[in-house]
């Protein structure tokens, strides 16, 4: 048995286990309500947010661009990914009053076609960001590369720790 096979977590009644998420991942609507504020400021509100499911990761939740406050967000400069399941990314700089996050929210302009719906749905990184999934104040995923929503119904161990890149 491995460290890792000793270290997963159960699923309880209610949650799921990233581990029982696919490869590639899966794109879904989500039912339930996505907040994200800074300083108490509301940047985003949405009951049609996606999430992408991916094997060991958190989910992470992409909100309706019609549900942004798009006077808060301007575009980030000198930062952009390349996910090979979704294709080029583009980052965004969130500012209310005096503080400023740099690159705290991504999309995907031009998505890959097995993720055309997620088109300019923004993603925020719940490390930087007052996150809520419905009324559950979101954890970071472990690290600071991957940004999906730690939440009491899901289970892990989450890739983005120490030692786990190779996941």
């Amino acid at each position: 048995m491995s460290a890792f096979d000793r270290n997963r977590e159960v699923a309880g009644p209610g949650q799921e286990s990233v581990w029982d998420y696919p490869r590639p991942p899966r794109l879904e609507l989500s039912k339930r309500r996505v907040r994200v504020a800074l300083d108490g400021v509301s940047i985003a509100d949405s009951v049609r947010a996606f999430r992408v499911l991916e094997t060991s990761h958190p989910p992470t939740y992409y909100v309706n661009p019609d549900d942004v406050v798009w006077d808060l967000v301007q575009p980030a400069t000198a930062r952009g990914t390349v996910c090979e399941w979704k294709g080029l990314a583009t980052y965004w700089t969130v500012q209310v009053g005096d503080i400023r996050v740099e690159a705290g929210a991504w999309s995907y302009p031009n998505p890959t076609p097995a993720f055309a719906e997620l088109a300019d749905h923004v993603a925020f990184y719940p490390a930087m960001f007052e996150c809520h999934l419905d009324d559950e104040l979101v954890r970071p995923q472990p690290g600071g590369f991957y940004g999906g929503w730690v939440t009491n119904d899901v289970v892990g161990p989450f890739k983005g720790a120490p030692g786990t890149q190779g996941w």
